[in-house]
């Protein structure tokens, strides 16, 4: 329980750290895209570190299903709630309380903010995607505080 306290309150610091460092008209999108890339480097690391003794995946669905369960559980200490897909490279990973949106409150007002809160955890998906061999895309959407859709493009190398 400490430990999961301990990184909400690390990743509210660094959102307000690289927020208050980015300033302008640009300054949320050069926010959120710092959050991601930040993301996606602890996301490489932390499958790389998670999948040293595990055999490789036989194809992309698979990928998907170690992301879900085994890769959100270390992170989140929950699984996924539930992996839609379209088989054709598109993947909806939806998460009805998510960690991180916990904290904010469920007002309308709240969903501008909703963005940086999610980009660390994108960029997290897409690294740890992306050390599996697998090129994504991964965007997030919030309709109702706390839970959260992050869709999984794959991209054909």
């Amino acid at each position: 329980m400490a430990d999961e306290a301990l990184f909400q309150f690390l990743h509210n610091e660094v959102i307000q750290y690289v927020n208050s460092a980015e300033s302008g008209d640009t300054e949320n999108g050069r926010c959120v895209s710092k959050l991601e890339n930040m993301g996606f480097r602890v996301g490489q690391g932390l499958v790389e570190r998670f999948t040293k003794d595990t055999a490789r995946f036989k194809d992309e669905l698979d990928v998907m299903k170690f992301i879900c369960k085994d890769f959100w559980t270390c992170v989140f200490k929950k699984q996924i709630d539930n992996l839609r897909t379209n088989h054709q490279g598109i993947y909806v990973l939806q998460d009805n309380k998510f960690r991180l949106l916990n904290q904010l409150s469920a007002g309308k007002q709240y969903l501008d903010h909703a963005p940086k809160y999610l980009a660390f955890t994108c960029g997290l998906v897409r690294g740890g995607l992306s050390n599996l061999g697998v090129k994504s895309i991964v965007t997030a959407e919030v309709s109702v505080m706390p839970a959260c859709k992050f869709q999984v493009m794959i991209q054909k190398m």
